[in-house]
């Protein structure tokens, strides 16, 4: 994603732009550690949908209000996820940084109509065999494996060894994978590097990988199907081929992965730094769970989606959307729209936020469920296992990934008093 700064462009964008001078690139370094600054400077110039850049400048509407969001969401007639209505692929260059996130697929995040239909109505199916009890109680198997690992040595860094580690190695297991061999493990590696590459790594031959791992995880249950989330696809009526099944597991894989190590690691930050939660943490329920919903309000793992392209020429939050024009939809914007919340109060007993976005392309029913029940047994089985956990920096030094997409800790240092292995 791009590092570039968020600050009006000088340059003369392309036909058809939407933007005009007072464009905002999105991205830079100020808005990395907060930013809810950025949403409340663009709403404050421009409303409820704002004119940005892209990487190179490529123009795009943020749509930062919650009726903007749930309207785009809900009108997929006017606003649809083919991107290859884009009016500007002209402009976009092979090697453009966002082109995996915008190019078309063939997979069910870029169908519509009768076809979306069918191929999320497979994975609505196959996710809905998944028992919430056993998959907590494989969840609680597997914190308490990392756990042990590094329980002994009194301090750990719980971003990659734990946040992103559990929920990986869990929708592996949901979908038929062997937990702890070392197939799985590189699986689990691969997923990381293709998602979220640190430096020295290759994202395009993980992704390689994790497409051929799943092709061949896809042709073995075909042979000897089970009680997983694969054999339930591949025996779907709706028939998907052994390609189309690829591209959607792929896609729910890396849907329940990194934006869950985020929600989770976002979950255990607040549960260190607010002492709102410092006296009940310890195996406390409700106060975990006002922790989970209260990040989903205001600290949302997927900060903002591209995208949506429009139909045909149509109005939005006062502003003329043109025929082929990409809109982002601004999550963690709409979610603190201070039109549902006046006075800036966010009640998080509420949970009518647009994390899993919203409309018949948000994230299929019961994935959200199986979510929660991944983050909160990550977390309370963390907090009881290491009842005095405390953050091994200040508050103020931890630091979020240079993303405008997803929101996450580049790392989470923790320390606590060593446990018998």
């Amino acid at each position: 994603m791009s590092d570039t700064a968020a600050s009006p462009s000088a340059a003369t964008p392309p036909p058809g732009c939407p933007a005009h001078a007072s464009a905002v690139r999105l991205g830079g370094l100020e808005y990395q550690q907060t930013p809810s600054e950025l949403y409340r400077a663009l709403r404050r110039e421009h409303g409820a949908v704002a004119p940005v850049l892209l990487d190179d400048d490529i123009p795009a509407w943020l749509v930062l209000g919650y009726p903007e969001v749930s309207f785009v969401t809900s009108h997929d007639e006017l606003f649809a996820r083919d991107s290859r209505r884009w009016n500007q692929w002209p402009h976009i260059p092979p090697d453009w940084p966002l082109l995996p996130f915008v190019g078309y697929q063939p997979s069910v995040l870029f169908t519509e109509g009768a076809e979306h239909q069918r191929r999320a109505g497979v994975i609505t199916h196959a996710l809905e065999g998944v028992d919430q009890f056993e998959l907590a109680r494989e969840c609680r198997l597997i914190a308490e494996q990392i756990i042990s690992a590094f329980a002994g040595r009194g301090q750990a860094e719980l971003m990659s060894m734990y946040a992103h580690a559990l929920p990986a190695r869990a929708v592996l297991w949901m979908c038929g994978m062997e937990q702890g061999s070392a197939d799985t493990e590189q699986l689990v590696d691969d997923l990381r590097i293709s998602l979220d590459a640190s430096e020295g790594d290759d994202p395009v031959a993980a992704y390689g990988r994790v497409g051929a791992r799943i092709m061949r995880l896809v042709r073995e249950k075909r042979e000897r199907p089970g009680p997983d989330v694969t054999s339930r696809m591949l025996l779907d009526p709706a028939g998907l081929t052994d390609e189309e099944i690829v591209q959607d597991l792929i896609s729910v894989i890396a849907a329940a992965q990194q934006p869950t190590g985020n929600w989770i690691g976002n979950t255990l930050r607040l549960l260190l730094t607010d002492e709102r939660f410092a006296v009940n943490v310890s195996g406390g329920r409700v106060s975990v769970g006002d922790a989970l919903n209260e990040v989903l309000w205001l600290d949302t793992p997927t900060q903002n989606f591209v995208g949506r392209w429009a139909v045909r020429d149509t109005q939005l939050g006062g502003r003329l959307i043109r025929q082929g024009d990409c809109l982002v939809l601004g999550l963690a914007a709409a979610n603190t729209d201070p039109q549902i919340w006046p006075e800036s109060h966010v009640g998080a007993e509420n949970s009518a936020h647009l994390s899993f976005s919203n409309g018949e392309h948000r994230c299929p029913y019961p994935a959200p469920l199986l979510a929660d029940v991944m983050a909160r047994t990550a977390v309370e089985t963390l907090m009881e296992h290491l009842p005095d956990l405390v953050l091994s920096v200040e508050p103020g030094e931890l630091t979020w990934r240079p993303s405008i997409w997803m929101r996450g800790l580049t790392s989470l240092p923790v320390e606590f008093t060593p446990a018998a292995r």
